[in-house]
């Protein structure tokens, strides 16, 4: 008859009790790896029109709670192609590293709105502002933002503008150096008269491209010229078959995706689409098929996606560890051109709403 074992000393019941309690906290990680377990704070979306009802500030995290509050503000409607991938990097980067998020954009642009918007930001404290920048009417409210103490960063156009605005760093695309880059590409295709089509005349990042392209063209001994249209209009396409009977031009660069499938429109069973070389800022579906099918000779990425996704990211790493890249500079997240090589791979991130 075996001897019943001798029961454990207290030290040992102690030491069985810790390694029970490893045990299980190993076995929830194991779960959590696998996707079992986990918490994601959801960022949270508002769109604004032109006349939405008040809204009374966010509050800020309570104190002691690690939290991170950031307000994204743009000023094209979160409904178009562009600023949808602009929301999805918002949106990613929120995810990724878990803080809040509140995306408000006008459903029409509207300054006013923009000034509004900026002011009920500066009103509910957040931990870092994320503003585009389309014009300089908008710097009196970025100064009053940044001389509240709120980090600040701009987005998309107005990279020269917010140098002076005292944000702690731009992200986006130098808009000038983009258009004469791309000028530069038109040029080395046989290029010497060239049409910008810029569908908002007045915007600081579309004006800039249409004076890279000139920088450009005077470079390879040729002319430029600025057609203004409304990309939402019909007679879009007429205006600029118009202009390029009328000046004979040979090369149109479009400041938009919109604009540049109104180009191909404009020539499409036409002469002069044999002569002329079409591309076009900014991407979509159409224009990437287009590029695909040889229609446009490329069309250049400012890589919306990194411009929702860095700000976030960045503004969070500032919030939580006083770390941030060299500030008051410009994080140039273009211009990269998409030609008939690399459209597939463009395509297919496209359909993710990242390119």
């Amino acid at each position: 008859m075996p001897v019943p074992p001798a029961p454990p000393s207290p030290r040992r019941r102690a030491v069985r009790a810790v390694l029970g309690v490893v045990a299980a906290l190993a076995a929830v990680a194991a779960l959590a790896g696998c996707g079992k377990t986990t918490t994601v704070h959801e960022s949270s979306l508002v769109v604004s029109g032109d006349a939405p009802t008040p809204r009374p500030p966010q509050a800020q995290p309570a104190p002691g709670s690690d939290a991170v509050r950031i307000i994204v503000i743009t000023h094209g409607g979160a409904s178009s192609p562009f600023w949808a991938i602009v929301r999805n990097g918002v949106e990613a980067a929120a995810r990724q590293m878990d803080v809040l998020v509140t995306y408000r954009a006008p459903d029409v642009y509207s300054l006013d709105r923009m000034k509004a918007m900026i002011a009920e930001a500066v009103a509910a404290r957040p931990a870092g502002l994320v503003v585009s920048l389309p014009e300089p009417g908008l710097g009196p409210a970025i100064r009053r933002a940044v001389k509240a103490k709120i980090p600040v960063v701009t987005i998309n156009s107005g990279a020269d503008l917010a140098r002076k605005l005292g944000v702690i760093a731009h992200v986006g695309q130098p808009e000038h150096r983009a258009g004469l880059v791309a000028g530069r590409r038109l040029a080395a295709a046989g290029v010497r008269h060239a049409l910008c089509v810029n569908h908002q005349i007045g915007n600081l990042g579309l004006d800039a491209r249409c004076a890279g392209l000139a920088e450009a063209m005077r470079d390879a001994g040729g002319r430029s010229t600025v057609l203004g249209v409304d990309d939402l209009s019909a007679r879009a396409p007429a205006r600029i078959a118009a202009a390029v009977a009328r000046d004979r031009i040979d090369g149109v660069l479009a400041m938009s995706s919109t604009t540049g499938m109104e180009a191909v429109e404009a020539l499409k069973g036409k002469p002069a689409a044999r002569r002329v070389r079409l591309a076009t800022f900014d991407l979509g579906p159409d224009v990437l098929r287009a590029v695909q099918r040889g229609q446009l000779l490329f069309a250049v990425d400012q890589q919306a996606y990194l411009q929702g996704y860095l700000p976030v990211a960045l503004l969070t790493q500032r919030a939580r560890y006083g770390l941030f890249p060299d500030e008051g500079g410009v994080i140039a997240t273009g211009p990269h051109f998409v030609t008939k090589d690399n459209a597939a791979q463009a395509i297919e991130l496209s359909r993710r709403s990242i390119r």
